[in-house]
């Protein structure tokens, strides 16, 4: 593991531990099933795993241990998410349903500054569609 102090995404499991990672997730998938634009991208009986998947590889990315890297590998983004029509609509509803979860999470300041960036960031480099 990197220096927290060099990249301070690694600060963040350190900060409010990974439960709270979990807590973020599950208030994130919460919402996907009644969402119009997302819902549909994920199948009911896909929900769970998808939720391991994101707070496996959220753990892992803010400092947590690498458990989502010796059970999946390489993250590879662009690819595990290339099968999915991810537009900027799908992309700006995953960021309003994750800030929503964030500010449930209420997590202080500077943990919410550099989760949020980092977030968003991400969810705009998996846009792949027009």
């Amino acid at each position: 593991m990197s220096d927290p102090n060099s990249d301070p995404t690694l600060s963040v499991v350190p900060a409010v531990g990974e439960p709270e990672l979990r807590r973020l997730v599950a208030l994130f998938y919460r919402q996907i099933p009644g969402d119009d634009i997302l819902g549909p991208m994920y199948p009911a009986e896909a929900l769970a795993a998808a939720e391991q998947r994101l707070a496996g590889f959220l753990i892992f990315r803010f400092g947590g241990p690498d458990t989502y890297i010796q059970e999946r590998g390489h993250p590879r983004l662009k690819i595990r998410h290339a099968p999915f029509a991810i537009t900027q609509p799908a992309r700006d509803r995953w960021v309003t349903l994750m800030d929503k979860a964030l500010a449930e999470v209420a997590w202080p300041p500077e943990i919410q500054s550099i989760v949020r960036p980092f977030l968003h960031d991400s969810a705009t480099f998996l846009i792949n569609r027009s």
